[in-house]
């Protein structure tokens, strides 16, 4: 199954992916410079960067060609050669390798390079919720294989992104609603004031502070805080779009697309049928949550029990917020490798920027 995303790539994708080796699985690119976000205007996308991120079968090949035709666009990690590349790629974060403001077609692009096995994983388990929750969102698909496993992955994790979000909304809400749900899973658990600050020093004389809470800490610097709802409101045809056809074909839940409006069954035994049907990963975040030490119950047996709570969905959220916390902050450390201390610096700067604008934005 092919995501219902926009296919036409166009020229202009065309002549950046030219740019790199071919051997790709999938390529998507996303963000703020490919679908409008509220606010921005078609001028501000032209002058944001592009993100891409390119799937490949063999990240060690793929690296050492790439190497070769793009040098520049690594850091220092450059001397370290293909094989330890792709070694801090798959074995530190959540398996992506990014480079980063990159002149291309008379743009800066941002690519982030990850295997197609630790792809697929993300996808079917929420292992790291890095690539996979990028892709519970509208993207521009640009490359994407026969690979049957891939193509199943990909819908399994749109799937899985409404079945996590029902159980964290109300029994009747809106198509909006949702979306805003399940744009917001890949930045769950925003921060508060009590969670403490860590500070992370990039080079002598300089510190980036990063506020570490029980989520993505990308929401809180470097982020516009009203980031899910900008992605949503201007782009709920993409988000119809790509989860239309899930939604009429879901038991679990009575869809009326013309009043854009949903009712999901929040009985104890339609919500032990939604948890068993979340990723393996979330299922046992969760249970790690719920479980009372000694005990060692199977998963089974304590989301059958939690089925029955009302703070099921709360429970789900912490689930999810737990992945992402971990995931965000480690793949944000391995960045400052990745990028070099001077790129590092300059794309933290343009972050806060567009944090601020975002601020000033605000009504007071």
């Amino acid at each position: 199954m092919a995501l219902p995303a926009l296919q036409n790539s166009g020229v202009f994708y065309r002549r950046i992916l030219s740019l790199f080796p071919q051997d790709l699985s999938l390529a998507f690119a996303y963000g703020s410079a490919v679908f409008r976000q509220t606010g921005s205007s078609q001028g501000q996308m032209s002058k944001n960067m592009l993100d891409f991120v390119l799937a490949v079968d063999d990240p060690v090949t793929w690296h050492t060609m790439n190497l070769m035709e793009n040098r520049k666009h690594y850091s220092l990690l450059r001397f370290l050669g293909p094989k330890q590349i792709s070694s801090i790629q798959s074995d530190y974060g959540a398996g992506v390798y990014f480079n980063t403001l990159v002149p291309a077609e008379e743009r800066m692009i941002k690519y982030g390079v990850i295997s197609t096995e630790a792809l697929v994983d993300d996808l079917l388990h929420w292992k790291s919720l890095y690539v996979a929750g990028r892709l519970h969102k509208p993207v521009r698909i640009l490359v994407q294989s026969e690979n049957g496993t891939l193509r199943s992955a990909l819908s399994r994790n749109l799937k899985s992104a409404v079945i996590a979000s029902f159980l964290m909304l109300p029994e009747s809400f809106s198509e909006e609603e949702l979306f805003l749900q399940i744009a917001g899973l890949s930045y769950s658990g925003l921060c508060h004031e009590k969670h403490p600050i860590l500070f992370l020093i990039i080079g002598e004389g300089l510190k980036r502070v990063l506020l570490v809470c029980a989520g993505d800490f990308r929401m809180v610097i470097g982020e516009d805080k009203s980031k899910i709802s900008n992605i949503v409101k201007d782009n709920l045809d993409h988000f119809r779009r790509l989860y239309s056809n899930i939604l009429q074909e879901c038991p679990q839940v009575v869809y009326k697309p013309q009043q854009g409006r949903l009712e999901v069954d929040k009985s104890p035994e339609g919500q032990f049928v939604q948890l068993m049907a979340l990723p393996r990963t979330l299922q046992q975040h969760i249970t790690r949550l719920v479980e009372r030490p000694g005990k060692n119950r199977d998963v089974e047996e304590v989301l059958l029990q939690l089925a029955q709570d009302p703070d099921c969905g709360s429970l789900v959220h912490q689930g999810v917020s737990s992945i992402v916390k971990s995931s965000s902050i480690t793949q944000s450390a391995k960045g400052i490798a990745t990028a070099g201390l001077l790129k590092t610096v300059s794309y933290s700067t343009k972050k806060l920027q567009k944090m601020w604008r975002g601020w000033r934005r605000k009504p007071s």
